[in-house]
């Protein structure tokens, strides 16, 4: 049966189409087994308490009938407020609205929760972002940037809150930085969840399609109720997808622990038991009271974009087994770094007993993810992470806030990591035994081996004891501590990052405590000093007579693993591959919906040389016994690589099979930058936003000119090289006072193509010198936009200031070289022309890069940057191209199009005067697109915008061009 809910509704509703209900706990409340609930888009102000659950093969679903269109919010809007300073404005709130609890007079705390972090459970929000909160007057009137935040210009936009007089009202003081909190949207967390069972047991819930934020919810540690915004509270089956996850106070979603009345926070109430002690008699006492995998657990979040939580966008002890947790993007947890404590990460999760985590996006957490205990058949595959360590310049509080892509504590294993791409600085904090790393692309370290397993006892010994289970089960099959030790990494490739200097500083700093426990090396390097299987044996060939080899190491094996950029692999490798004279690159890039990973690996990377690898050669971990396997029991064979390509019986190293140099990773319309309380452009700046300059605020196109003038007037004439050489392979093309001669390096030719090599296989560099002289501006002054009525027919330097055509670019920024690099470089482009002011420009080259193009004009030293997609353009007075193929547009109609259509967008953006670009875009449709057309690519040229279509999905313009020239046969570069 269907229910309806219309936020707008009037009340008294039956749940119909016709009469919806008003509020979804109404529909809640009636719904039954197989039962569907449509929810209209609106916001809804209320906790989802479900009564009942489906069963399986029959769940209810909560279905928003518009994707993020109904909103779940634990918020209420506030007002009117009282302005009582400059700076600071008031607000009173009857303490009735807070239905359960009143999260402005009680305090985030539990166990391992860092208590110097003071923070009330409740928040205030302006916009939808939450603020900071300070505890006086005095640092809301003059609030003072904190250092430690990612985002610390955020900082600046704080609240306080006091009880007034009688108990009956909280009081709120805040600085909105200049904004009127009566015009904004100013909203408080009222509500402690959104959607989350006050019972236990309600199972087969599906939830889908919903934004829910803002909820104050309470710290989820391991030894207590673990709330969160949303979960399932200790029951099975849930599906929580495609949904918005953000702004809870402490959790996302929940998979977490129930309610333990005599062990509740017991560690920091009681004092008398440690919290591992507290945490073993938790684990017990639910496997007692029923815990086991027909009753807890096997639950899918999948498709969400989880962020902007405080301490984990997903966490859970216990509730999360036999689960998938797949397809989502999770990032900026615990970036505002008013929380502290050992339970903060993108994913924080104890017990994960064979819970599979893949094809996720997680990226600037204080740290990804966190696996704590019994993380045993637990798999990690296909996943990127990066950016999971603080951004430079961020001041960093302590060794847990420094971060990680991957966190493993003390677990016995089996836990496998494969196929995975970790590119943080440091990739992996393994204070753990029983890992596989297999096929992965590692740039970071690994830190804390063969330590972080204790209670930092001074005195007498703290190990800590942690559980193992019988294999697929939460039967407890025993109890150890950390041996350490018990890894095996196979065809993976670690490729080393340069090292920051603020995190080496950083760490020389604290080389008493954690700094012996962190390093920057990338590489199996930190396993130096563990024994091969061989050498762990043989002390095993008699019964020992010294009982002290029970508690070694536990052996590490080696295989096939590739090595770059000075990452070290470990003494005992016999097999590594070391390459330190190549520099292998890479970088994430966003393009529209598309997540890609670039990388130029595979030019200096053998193919198909390790074996393809099985549960059965990664053999079983130690103290459970128990292979590296699938849920089920069945052998894992790791043929399928990061995207989906089947390996070959001979596999590559590394998580791509496939030589490439650009991935597409995900596509996702979950994959956004984050939005800051002002329009502060990500990454630029960790300055105040009260005051960026505009190079840093640069966020659409006004700014970006803007930032350019400034850009352009710090930097002044630094002076400049004569003369333009294209460097490509063995062929160099130099450009003097206009002429173009090719070389091969011996013998100049004078063909107009660049011939196919098989020696090319290098990667071209594409360099320019700018010549300062006044030639060469006078050259290029008809193009930069000097007036047609100056008689003289030369311009002035003062002239050419005033009047180029992009009027972003200041003359004084001509010699400042921007260095750029692009996937295609189109050559032989002289039939492809732009008219501007009256003026026909030749063009010689076009560089593409994703939607990126640059356009260089014959004669002209600077060269023209068009983002088609989003209708940016500017003018680059001094630049240097590094170029990883080259197609002469004369081998092919459809790249000879493709350039068509990139001249005459430039045409629209630069030509003021142009009258009508729709004519020009239908003209060019009707001219190109059935050239594009014979190539299964559609144009869209419309609305000063390029798009290419093909087979239904929007292709970038190196797409395309890579298409194109495929189709025609010109492959310039063969495959190595």
């Amino acid at each position: 049966m269907y229910y309806y809910v219309a936020q707008n509704n009037f009340a008294g509703g039956d749940g119909s189409r016709e009469h919806p209900f008003k509020t979804i706990q109404e529909a809640a409340n009636v719904a039954l087994p197989g039962d569907e609930i449509i929810v209209s888009p609106g916001i809804y102000r209320e906790r989802v308490d479900p009564p009942l659950g489906g069963e399986e093969g029959m769940p209810i679903v909560y279905r928003s009938s518009s994707h993020l269109g109904a909103v779940i919010t634990g918020a209420e809007k506030i007002g009117p407020w009282k302005r009582e300073s400059e700076s600071v404005w008031s607000c009173e709130v009857p303490n009735s609205v807070f239905p359960e609890r009143n999260p402005f007079t009680e305090f985030v705390r539990g166990d391992w929760f860092d208590v110097r972090k003071k923070a009330h459970l409740g928040d205030v929000f302006l916009n939808g972002r939450s603020m900071y909160e300070v505890f006086s007057y005095q640092e809301v009137e003059k609030p003072v940037t904190r250092k430690s935040s990612w985002n610390p210009g955020d900082t600046l936009f704080v609240w306080y809150c006091e009880q007034s007089r009688d108990g009956l009202y909280t009081v709120f003081k805040a600085n909105f930085r200049g904004y009127d909190p009566n015009i904004e949207n100013v909203e408080i967390s009222v509500r402690s969840t959104c959607f989350y069972p006050s019972k236990e047991g309600i199972g087969y819930i599906t939830l889908s399609g919903f934004r829910i934020c803002q909820a104050a919810t309470n710290w989820a540690p391991p030894t207590a109720h673990q709330e969160g915004m949303v979960g399932p509270h200790w029951s099975k089956g849930w599906i929580i997808e495609d949904c918005e996850i953000t702004e809870s106070k402490c959790s996302g979603i929940s998979l977490g622990k129930y309610l333990q009345p005599a062990n509740e926070n017991k560690w920091t109430t009681t004092y008398l038991k440690d919290g591992t002690q507290t945490q073993r008699d938790a684990v017990c006492q639910a496997l007692n009271e029923g815990w086991d995998k027909e009753t807890v657990g096997s639950h899918i979040i999948r498709r969400c974009n989880i962020h902007d939580c405080g301490q984990a966008g997903i966490v859970g002890h216990m509730g999360g087994i036999f689960s998938t947790i797949e397809d989502n993007h999770i990032h900026h947890i615990g970036c505002k770094n008013n929380l502290a404590g050992a339970e903060i990460g993108g994913i924080k999760l104890h017990a994960a007993i064979d819970t599979l985590i893949r094809r996720n996006r997680i990226d600037h957490c204080i740290r990804g993810l966190w696996l704590d205990w019994q993380a045993q058949g637990t798999r990690v595959t296909g996943n990127l992470f990066h950016d999971n360590v603080p951004p430079v310049g961020t001041q960093i509080d302590s060794g847990l806030s420094l971060g990680e892509d991957i966190f493993v504590e003390v677990s016995h294993g089996p836990t496998l990591i494969d196929n995975n791409l970790l590119l943080s600085d440091i990739a992996c904090r393994l204070s753990t035994q029983g890992i596989a790393l297999v096929h992965n692309f590692i740039a970071g370290s690994f830190t804390y081996v063969g330590k972080g397993t204790d209670n930092g006892g001074h005195i007498f010994a703290t190990d800590r004891y942690t559980p193992y289970h019988v294999p697929h089960s939460t039967m407890i099959a025993g109890f150890m501590t950390i041996l350490h030790g018990d890894a095996r990494f196979c065809n993976n490739v670690f490729v080393q990052k340069p090292v920051r200097d603020d995190l080496q500083v950083y760490l020389e700093s604290k080389s008493a405590t954690i700094g012996k426990l962190t390093a920057l090396s990338c590489g199996t390097i930190a396993y130096k000093d563990y024994p091969s299987m061989e050498e762990y044996l043989s002390g095993f060939k008699t019964r020992p007579s010294n009982r002290d080899v029970y508690y070694d190491h536990l052996p590490v094996y080696f295989e096939g693993n590739y090595y770059f950029n000075g990452a070290l692999p470990s003494p005992k490798e016999k097999d590594a591959y070391v390459d330190n004279k190549h520099k292998v690159t890479f970088r994430i890039s966003d393009e529209g919906n598309e997540c890609a990973f670039m990388t130029n690996l595979f030019a200096f990377m053998p193919r198909g040389e390790k074996r393809l690898l099985t549960s059965n050669e990664l053999g079983t971990a130690f103290e459970p016994e128990q292979r590296f396997e699938n849920p089920d029991g069945s052998v894992i064979v790791f043929d399928t690589d990061f995207i989906g390509n089947h390996r070959p019986l001979m596999p590559s190293a590394g998580p791509f099979e496939y030589p490439s140099e650009r991935y597409v990773l995900f596509r996702s319309g979950s994959f956004r930058n984050p939005v800051l309380i002002e329009g502060v452009r990500p990454g630029l700046s960790q300055k105040s936003i009260t005051s960026p300059s505009k190079a840093e605020a640069a966020y659409d196109n006004q700014d970006i000119e803007d930032a350019l003038k400034a850009d352009a007037a710090v930097t002044g004439s630094q002076g400049s090289d004569r003369g333009l050489q294209l460097q490509t392979g063995k062929f160099v093309i130099e450009e003097i006072e206009g002429n173009i001669d090719y070389k091969d390096g011996k013998d100049i030719k004078s063909s107009n193509n660049i011939n196919n090599s098989k020696d090319s296989n290098a990667i071209k560099n594409i360099k320019e010198s700018i010549s300062a002289s006044e030639a060469s501006i006078e050259e290029s002054a008809d193009y930069t936009g000097v007036d047609d009525n100056d008689s003289s027919g030369t311009a002035s330097k003062d002239a050419e200031h005033e009047s180029n055509v992009f009027d972003s670019t200041d003359i004084s920024s001509r010699d400042r070289k921007k260095n750029l690099h692009c996937q295609i470089a189109l050559v032989d482009c002289e039939n492809i022309s732009v008219t501007c002011r009256e003026q026909i420009r030749h063009v010689s080259e076009i560089f593409i890069e994703d939607n990126i193009a640059w356009v260089h004009f014959e004669g002209d030293s600077g060269i023209t940057e068009i983002d088609c997609a989003y209708g940016i353009c500017h003018y680059i007075p001094s630049w240097s191209m590094e170029a990883e193929d080259t197609v002469s547009v004369q081998r092919s109609d459809g790249t000879m199009a493709l350039g068509r259509c990139i001249a005459a967008l430039l045409r629209i953006y630069i030509d003021k005067d142009l009258q009508d670009p729709d004519i020009m875009e239908e003209r060019v449709s009707m001219q190109e697109g059935p050239v594009l057309n014979h190539y299964g690519i559609q144009l869209r040229f419309a609305n000063r915008q390029l798009k290419l279509v093909r087979n239904k999905k929007f292709l970038s313009l190196v797409q395309a061009a890579e298409a194109v020239r495929r189709a025609s046969g010109d492959v310039i570069v063969e495959e190595i």
